[in-house]
């Protein structure tokens, strides 16, 4: 009795508040997972509901101002990962989590991450079709980026070898799946563009679950399938399987067998182009068989002309008609030197050559200067009558009134200067400065 009488009495509002003050001080920031349940959107914006599991559950509220952060908004049945504290209702003297943060768990979690990274990329342009890259017309190397063991290379290379055994493969092995996969994906495609040795490049694995796949949904391939030089296509999983690859590659296979079959050239457009090609050839080599004929027959032709013989004949005439001429101008010259050295002598003997010389010299000069300015006085007169003429025929010149604007209107090389000198029979000829206008009558009216 007395032990009772000691302990202290504690109203029920009391004790809850007392709860409410130990969960929340013990428990504080937690995370855990489960299955959403009994979820209500309260019209104040707040959201209530059960956070369950196979063998137990426990209430949950979300306030308003916490939930409009939140990425998704849940529904029955979706597996969360919430980061909450424990309180209590005191009303009711019901625990219950408040969550602060809430975000899909497992599967749920990456189907997220993969939509809004998908959205960001589509954001930047990466999934633009300007920037998809055609695949080459001719495919003579592949390059594969895989697991080396992976059933994937199996069914790519079992293909090629089937369908185009004269491809040849470059293999760039490596992690399809676990952490150290993007980059090594990443890294693969990177040195298949710094060594440049294959026409296109096949990336991709075999089917697997979401998780499986996820290394091909990491932004480090994106961004790596994206800077290739080289085109891409992405072959991950089944057909139904869509990856964050798909998109951002040149060409989507659904499986990597069909990738394959995407790379090897159609047998009935090969034999059709090796038979053009063949058609071509055949007449690129008459071609140039008969221009090497015309050819022949031209140098032949051109060989004969310059046959050693046929050249010496028509140097050897060549040779006589230059002497025949030298002869005959030796001839000439002789006889007008000797003609000029007689009547030099005989005017050597009439007169004294040196005085006569001087004189005429003197003569000369005094005749060269005169001739000179009378020359230059006679073009300067000239001259200046030529501007004075030129200035005022210019004047009066029909061009320069065409230029101002006005026009000369002919009848038979007879300028109109009247209505009544005009015959409507003929045409009218009009004059302007930059051509001629040929009218034809129609009528005729005057000023009253």
């Amino acid at each position: 009795m007395q032990s009772a009488i000691s302990s202290p009495l504690y109203s029920v509002s009391k004790l809850n508040r007392e709860i409410r003050a130990l969960l929340e001080r013990g428990f504080t920031n937690i995370q855990l997972t489960g299955e959403i349940s009994n979820f209500i959107a309260a019209a104040s914006g707040h959201w209530y509901f059960s956070l369950k599991d196979d063998k137990a559950q426990v209430k949950a509220a979300m306030w308003r101002g916490n939930n409009r952060y939140a990425r998704f908004r849940p529904d029955n049945g979706a597996q969360v990962l919430v980061t909450a504290r424990v309180s209590v209702y005191e009303p009711r003297g019901e625990y219950q989590l408040i969550v602060e943060h809430i975000e899909p768990a497992g599967e749920g979690l990456l189907k997220q991450q993969f939509e809004a990274l998908k959205m960001r990329l589509a954001a930047e342009g990466l999934f633009s079709a300007s920037h998809k890259r055609p695949m080459p017309a001719q495919i003579h190397r592949v390059g594969i980026v895989t697991s080396a063991t992976g059933a994937a290379i199996k069914d790519i290379l079992t293909v090629l070898k089937r369908r185009a055994p004269q491809l040849e493969v470059v293999i760039y092995p490596c992690l399809v799946q676990g952490v150290e996969a993007p980059s090594q994906i990443a890294q693969k495609i990177a040195l298949a563009n710094a060594r440049n040795e294959v026409d296109v490049l096949i990336v991709g694995r075999g089917g697997g679950s979401l998780e499986d796949l996820w290394s091909f949904n990491e932004e480090v391939v994106a961004r790596a399938i994206f800077a290739s030089q080289l085109p891409i296509i992405s072959a991950v999983g089944h057909e139904i399987d869509t990856t964050i690859s798909d998109y951002v590659a040149d060409l989507r296979a659904p499986t990597p067998s069909a990738a394959a079959e995407l790379v090897c050239p159609d047998q009935h457009q090969l034999l059709t182009r090796l038979n053009s090609l063949t058609q071509a050839l055949v007449h690129a080599w008459k071609v140039h068989l008969n221009q090497k004929q015309a050819q022949l027959t031209s140098q032949i032709h051109q060989l004969q002309l310059l046959h050693p013989e046929r050249q010496l004949q028509q140097q050897q005439q060549r040779l006589d008609e230059c002497l025949a001429r030298l002869q005959r101008a030796a001839v000439g010259v002789i006889a007008r030197h000797a003609k000029q050295l007689d009547n030099l002598s005989f005017r050597l003997h009439k007169q004294a050559p040196n005085l006569k010389l001087i004189q005429f010299q003197h003569q000369h000069n005094a005749l060269s200067e005169r001739l000179e300015r009378a020359i230059g006085q006679h073009l300067d007169a000239h001259n200046k009558r030529l501007a004075l003429l030129s200035a005022q025929l210019n004047s009066v010149s029909p061009l320069q009134v065409l230029a101002r604007g006005y026009s000369i209107t002919k009848q038979d090389e007879i300028v109109i200067k009247n209505v009544s000198e005009i015959d409507q029979s003929k045409p009218l000829v009009t004059d302007l400065v930059d051509g001629q206008i040929i009218s034809h009558i129609a009528s005729i009216s005057t000023k009253s």
